[in-house]
């Protein structure tokens, strides 16, 4: 099953400006704590750049996906003025052609687009693809405020769902809660759910003798 996303459309009829902005975001701001210096990070669904740059800039070994070419192109534009380098790759996230494991496993309102039939695959994968210890950070938009954008068709996640793939992991933070937009002229409200989730240990689910930091 395929679904419309309407955002490499609006990538390319938009080649000189950026439709979220260049400066990163704040979820991707409060998480720098959680990954160790020089560490690896996926960014997944990551558009047109900008936390994939932010946490280049920040000495991070940044992998960029996103299925949009025209994104893509905007991001490694962005990447050259801030001087710092991300390996791009235009796939979808249930192909995703990486090696090695990762310190931070990172989405901002992408994973929904992935078709439901296909998360668990994803999801799977992605826990395979990262270091013990290390972090998977994710906001979905969960089916408590629909709101059809530029004729997008979305799986959306049901409250508490993002928590539950994470049972076996210990949660930082999972909390329900609304971000507003107006991207198609019309502000309007998306209702999401915003997870950090650590990979245990070991088997015997220690995570050593500190505590994880919590997000900022």
């Amino acid at each position: 099953m395929s679904m419309r996303n309407p955002w490499g459309l609006e990538y390319s009829r938009t080649p000189d400006r950026y439709i979220w902005g260049k400066a990163p975001s704040r979820f991707a701001r409060g998480l720098l704590a959680l990954v160790p210096r020089r560490g690896r990070i996926l960014d997944l669904g990551c558009g047109e750049g900008r936390d994939s740059v932010y946490f280049a800039e920040q000495g991070f070994a940044v992998t960029g996906v996103d299925a949009s070419a025209a994104g893509l192109e905007k991001a490694d534009k962005l990447a050259a003025e801030r001087g710092v380098k991300v390996k791009w790759l235009c796939r979808s996230m249930l192909d995703l052609p990486v090696a090695g494991r990762f310190d931070l496993v990172y989405s901002c309102g992408s994973i929904h687009h992935v078709p439901k039939e296909g998360r668990s695959r994803l999801f799977r994968r992605l826990k395979k693809l990262t270091k013990p210890g290390g972090v998977h950070a994710h906001i979905v938009f969960t089916d408590e405020s629909v709101y059809a954008e530029k004729g997008e068709e979305i799986d959306y996640f049901t409250p508490g769902e993002l928590g539950a793939i994470y049972a076996d992991w210990l949660v930082l933070e999972d909390e329900a809660g609304a971000i507003s937009c107006s991207q198609d002229g019309t502000a309007h409200s998306h209702s999401i759910e915003r997870i950090v989730t650590c990979a245990r240990r070991d088997e015997g689910g220690r995570l050593g003798d500190d505590p994880p930091p919590r997000v900022a």
